[in-house]
C-alpha cells in the first residue's frame, strides 16, 4: 500500500538546543533505517519549511501508524496521509 504523508514539524522554540541535536539526529537514524527496510520508497524536503513528503510503502494502515508513530519527532509533527493508487492513465507498467 502507497501512502503520501506531510509532515511538518513544530519544535518549540525554548527547546534545550542539546535536546534539539539529539531529536535531530535520532529522527535521521530512524527514518533512513525505514529507507533501508524499503518503508519510505522516496522522501521530499519541502523548501524553505521545516517539512517534507514521505513516500511510504506499507502492508497496511497499522504498519505505516507504526513506522509515522515512531519517529522520535511525532510529538511535534503534523500529518497529512493521503492514499495512493495506480493511476490508469499511467504508462508504467511496473508499478
Amino acid at each position: 500500500m502507497l501512502f503520501m504523508v506531510r509532515m511538518q514539524v513544530s519544535l518549540p522554540a525554548d527547546l534545550d538546543p542539546v535536546r534539539r541535536e539529539e531529536l535531530v539526529a535520532a529522527e535521521r537514524d530512524y527514518s533512513q533505517g525505514l529507507q533501508r527496510a524499503g518503508k519510505i520508497a522516496a522522501i521530499w524536503r519541502v523548501s524553505g519549511q521545516f517539512a517534507n513528503y514521505c513516500l511510504f510503502d506499507v502492508d497496511s494502515h497499522e504498519e505505516l501508524h507504526e513506522c509515522v508513530s515512531g519517529l522520535p519527532m511525532f510529538a511535534f509533527i503534523s500529518t497529512q496521509v493521503e492514499a495512493l493508487s495506480r493511476h490508469p492513465n499511467a504508462v508504467d507498467r511496473d508499478s
